[in-house]
């Protein structure tokens, strides 16, 4: 079972998302609107990934994905970028960032979550020659 965290500034959004995900099979242990509850939310939970929304209503995902890597060597969630804004406007920072990479948040399911998880896990097992 997946085990999902969403980060949004939206309540509207977190609502939806949720149940969403949760209707789809992946389980959503929590939500946060904000970096520290994000941060607070990461550490106790130990989601497998956290859905990231880039614009937390002036609070930038970008620096707060590098903030959610785990600096006691126990392995990150893996972080998937969303936004209702398009990926070619954030393309070189979505590149730079710690995420395995970014859904348009109308585009947001269980099953394009799980695609883009296992495509990253496929680079990422080819990069290692396995």
């Amino acid at each position: 079972m997946l085990r999902c965290l969403i980060v949004d500034d939206s309540p509207w959004f977190l609502d939806a998302a949720r149940a969403l995900l949760d209707r789809e099979g992946v389980t959503v242990v929590g939500v946060a609107s904000n970096g520290v509850e994000a941060q607070r939310r990461v550490a106790e939970l130990r989601p497998d990934v956290v859905l990231l929304d880039i614009d937390l209503g002036g609070e930038s995902g970008f620096e707060l994905a590098r903030r959610l890597q785990p600096e006691d060597g126990r392995p990150p969630a893996r972080l998937i970028l969303i936004s209702t804004h398009d990926e070619e406007d954030y393309a070189e920072l979505i590149a730079a960032s710690p995420a395995v990479g970014f859904l348009p948040k109308v585009t947001l399911s269980a099953t394009a979550v799980r695609g883009l998880l296992d495509e990253h896990s496929g680079r990422v097992s080819g990069l290692r020659g396995t």
